[in-house]
């Protein structure tokens, strides 16, 4: 079973632990998409976020100096770094970016690994995706993976290693939230590692749906970026987060066809 399936513990603590480090959000996100970076700044701090995702291919993290530089906005002393290989269709690709990423960030291991089918659909090359998985976690990375929604793939890549494994829920960047509650569930439910929906999520009720069905966290960026206000957009997404999460430990009633009365008649005096 999950971790998340575990009660919370005698002293109350319910952290999100990820290869060996608590986090109290398990809300995490992306760094694009932004009009700017003060605007990256003021979301992400409304959003409460520890863990934010980098596209190594498209932002500056001091690869051009003479660029503005994300660690000046979000500085690594307080948010853990997650490189993602964003923009990558092959596994040599995603090695090759994970590589970078280690070296421009001191030996950084922890990274998200995405390798991509095609550019319409964005949907997971699982393929190529178990190739890179398999090269990264032989050379010491501790992969946190992007696969579709398939509990059989998910049980591998956690076998395989893998330190987290993060199911869409829908395509990148639809907005359409989670498709297949029931396979989000299964995957879940047979995990030992925490899982994660990444993708797809478009409001705070997406988000609040993946904690009620037990994942350990939520990765997103165009559900937040993207909206008309994404600074106010960040700080619901926090409270789904925390709302869901609190409903899925609390345990919600059965689901019935029928009324059950709030008060019951039953020994009533008239």
């Amino acid at each position: 079973m999950s971790t998340v399936m575990q009660p919370r513990s005698e002293t109350g603590d319910d952290r999100l632990v990820i290869d060996g480090t608590a986090y109290q959000s398990r809300l995490l996100v992306g760094t694009g998409k932004y009009r700017d970076l003060d605007e990256t700044r003021r979301a992400i701090e409304a959003s409460g976020a520890e863990i934010v995702t980098i596209a190594i291919r498209r932002t500056n993290i001091g690869q051009n100096p003479d660029e503005p530089n994300l660690l000046d906005v979000l500085p690594p002393d307080r948010y853990t770094y997650l490189p993602n290989t964003a923009g990558c269709y092959t596994a040599e690709d995603a090695v090759r970016t994970c590589r970078l990423a280690r070296e421009l960030l001191d030996g950084h291991s922890l990274v998200k690994l995405e390798v991509l089918g095609d550019e319409k659909t964005l949907f997971p090359d699982v393929v190529e995706t178990l190739k890179a998985a398999e090269t990264l976690i032989a050379e010491g990375f501790r992969v946190m993976v992007y696969t579709n929604d398939d509990p059989i793939l998910a049980r591998r890549f956690e076998n395989m290693g893998c330190v987290a494994v993060m199911p869409l829920a829908a395509p990148i960047g639809s907005g359409l939230g989670i498709r297949n509650p029931y396979n989000i569930l299964t995957i879940v439910e047979n995990a030992s590692v925490p899982i994660l929906v990444d993708a797809g999520v478009g409001t705070a009720s997406d988000a609040a749906v993946a904690m009620e069905l037990g994942c350990d966290g939520v990765l997103m960026n165009t559900a937040i970026a993207g909206a008309r206000d994404p600074v106010l957009m960040a700080s619901a997404m926090r409270k789904a987060i925390e709302a869901g999460r609190e409903a899925y430990l609390a345990g919600r009633i059965p689901r019935k066809r029928f009324a059950s009365a709030s008060s019951p008649i039953d020994g009533t005096f008239f």
